[in-house]
């Protein structure tokens, strides 16, 4: 299946969370409207639309876990509209202009992207990390080496200075941070490229050492793809999140116990 088939896409979390808030409505005014002839409902022009977004959370959150989603996305469904709600209070008082929110929204478009789709939102990795990776490297011949979901470039510049004999790529689908990588490589001088896409149009049998730091939801697919295009003698090095299909070869702690180098040799 096409990584942006509509299949997949509907079948995205984020949108069958939309989907389930759009649901939610028409019971929502339902309970208001039975609450409110009660005599259950709060009469303060402010209580009364904080306890509509109430009464429509509860319901999303009910039928994000009839609908198997996730802990977190029940939590994201209960809090939505209250949060939207006070945000929009909080605007009214300071008196924001909507191009505010247009441009807010625009930005975080530019960086998140597709998370909707990928469930693999910006997880900025940092040196320490960067410098055990380096430590993973063979010295004494070159390498291809790639960074799936590479945001900012960070891993991939500082490995391209490290290892001038080595080929360094990084690919990212958020459009953001891939110009602010591709920058930050031109401005240096670096050799580093850096490609934008989504990593599932590579073939992984091209490279030494991939590299990944995406989500828990994402390590099922990436295994997938790992077992069947890499080359023997490759090696998969996940950061932080592990795969459940097969135990890593080597496991090395970094920053805390809680932040891993997961390391699989094919």
């Amino acid at each position: 299946m096409s990584p942006t088939s509509p299949r997949r896409i509907w079948r995205a979390p984020a949108v069958r969370a939309l989907l389930l808030q759009i649901l939610a409505f028409p019971l929502t005014l339902g309970a208001v409207w039975l609450l409110a002839r009660a005599g259950l409902f709060p009469s303060s022009a402010m209580q009364s639309w904080l306890g509509v977004a109430l009464v429509q959370g509860a319901w999303a959150a009910l039928l994000a876990w009839r609908a198997g989603l996730a802990s977190w996305w029940r939590a994201i469904q209960f809090l939505f509209p209250p949060i939207l709600l006070l945000a929009r209070q909080g605007a009214d008082a300071l008196a924001l202009p909507p191009a505010a929110f247009l441009a807010v929204f625009l930005f975080l478009l530019l960086v998140y992207w597709s998370t909707f789709r990928t469930q693999v939102p910006y997880y900025p990795s940092g040196r320490r990390v960067w410098e055990a990776v380096a430590r993973q490297l063979p010295p004494d011949r070159p390498l291809r080496i790639v960074d799936i979901g590479s945001g900012l470039g960070g891993l991939v510049l500082d490995l391209a200075r490290r290892r001038p004999d080595c080929e360094l790529s990084g690919i990212e689908l958020a459009p953001l941070p891939w110009l602010a990588s591709s920058l930050r490589a031109r401005a240096t001088g670096s050799r580093a490229r850096f490609l934008r896409g989504d990593y599932e149009s590579l073939n992984f049998g091209n490279y030494d050492v991939v590299f990944a730091y995406l989500s828990p939801a994402a390590m099922g697919g990436l295994w997938r793809k790992a077992e069947a295009e890499m080359r023997p003698g490759s090696v998969l090095v996940s950061y932080e999140f592990d795969i459940v299909e097969r135990e890593p070869d080597r496991r090395i702690v970094t920053t805390d116990s809680r932040k891993i180098l997961h390391i699989w040799h094919f």
